[in-house]
């Protein structure tokens, strides 16, 4: 066997920590470069006894026990985080609901892990899920708009086939574009963001409000032809999005809108009221195509493990067979659980 040859053998046998870290929970998972998943392991994002950061070293640990179990061992991570994200810094600026700001979070990971570590924006990590599964499939991906809905709402900017981070890093804090001037509140500080009212938590939290009883927007949604609650919030949802991406589309003029996250599974119910609205507040030019994501709520979990390998990052093939794993698993946990 040649060096070279040995030397790919030995990549193709690593395994990269890949880690999403959303405003509800943290999701981690052990992949191989063939999408193969080693373990996987979610923790809440808050707890009464640890932060965010802590939350992050817990799943680590527990990837790295999961591996030792399999004779394994893990050779470099990927993370998704939510905020002002720095890249080549490897540093979270700000992060409202987490509590970080100009935390060093791959310098961190050295040094307690001993292992390379890539950051990313965890809306950038989703569309980089997407676009390697759209340019597996023969699809142009150059220009778009990835708008992941979860417990927040931040949207990935993809021009010319490359990110576009700002001056900052900050781009792609669609959620707190204001929508309706003088509205309910938003954490941030302004008032009538997108996000207050179309994150799938604040759905949720405006429905609760209004006297509803659910678990989560996938009730909702089921309701929505016979609870004149569930309707209005949703309308509430519909309208705010659309006036946002409105003016994304209207500023950026990309070829394609694509939804992501939870909230991004609810379908044509989701979709095709939000395309109708949309076009009546854009009738001077043609709306872009608006789709739901092909990575489901695993975009951001995946593109964190294409990430860790960094310039030598896995094709499309890695992403739908990680997103198939990982699908594959959690529902094999419901049947146990159930």
């Amino acid at each position: 066997m040649t060096r070279g040859s040995a030397s790919r053998v030995a990549k193709a046998e690593e395994i990269a920590l890949a880690i999403d870290i959303g405003g509800t929970t943290i999701k981690a998972a052990a992949l191989d470069r063939s999408g193969g998943v080693y373990g996987e392991v979610t923790v809440p994002t808050h707890d009464r006894l640890r932060g965010p950061l802590d939350g992050v070293r817990l799943v680590l640990r527990e990837l790295q026990r999961q591996l030792a179990e399999a004779g394994r061992d893990a050779h470099r991570v990927g993370i998704a985080s939510p905020g002002l994200v720095d890249t080549p810094a490897g540093t979270v600026a700000y992060a409202a609901n987490l509590g970080w700001r100009d935390l060093a979070l791959t310098d961190v990971i050295a040094a307690e892990f001993d292992l390379p570590a890539t950051l990313l924006h965890d809306a950038r990590a989703g569309a980089v899920a997407e676009r390697a599964v759209l340019l597996g499939a023969g699809e142009t991906a150059d220009s778009l708009v990835f708008v992941p809905i979860g417990t927040g709402v931040s949207a990935a900017i993809l021009d010319g086939g490359r990110f576009v981070a700002g001056g900052s890093g900050g781009a792609g804090e669609f959620g707190h574009i204001v929508v309706v001037p003088g509205g309910e509140p938003c954490p941030c500080g302004l008032a009538g963001c997108v996000e207050i009212y179309a994150s799938a938590a604040s759905i949720l939290r405006r429905y609760r409000e209004r006297g509803g009883n659910a678990e989560g927007t996938e009730q909702i949604v089921a309701r929505l032809a016979t609870d004149t609650r569930a309707a209005e919030v949703w309308t509430d949802a519909i309208d705010a999005l659309a006036r946002g991406l409105a003016a994304v589309s209207a500023l950026l003029d990309p070829a394609m809108i694509v939804i992501g996250g939870g909230l991004g599974q609810a379908g044509d119910a989701l979709l095709d009221p939000l395309r109708a609205r949309a076009r009546t507040l854009l009738p001077w030019k043609p709306f872009p195509p608006l789709r739901a994501s092909v990575t489901g709520a695993r975009a951001g979990l995946v593109g964190a493990g294409v990430a860790a390998w960094r310039d030598d990052a896995p094709d499309a093939t890695f992403v739908r067979t990680a997103v198939t794993n990982l699908a594959r698993s959690a529902a094999a946990r419901g049947r146990q659980a159930s």
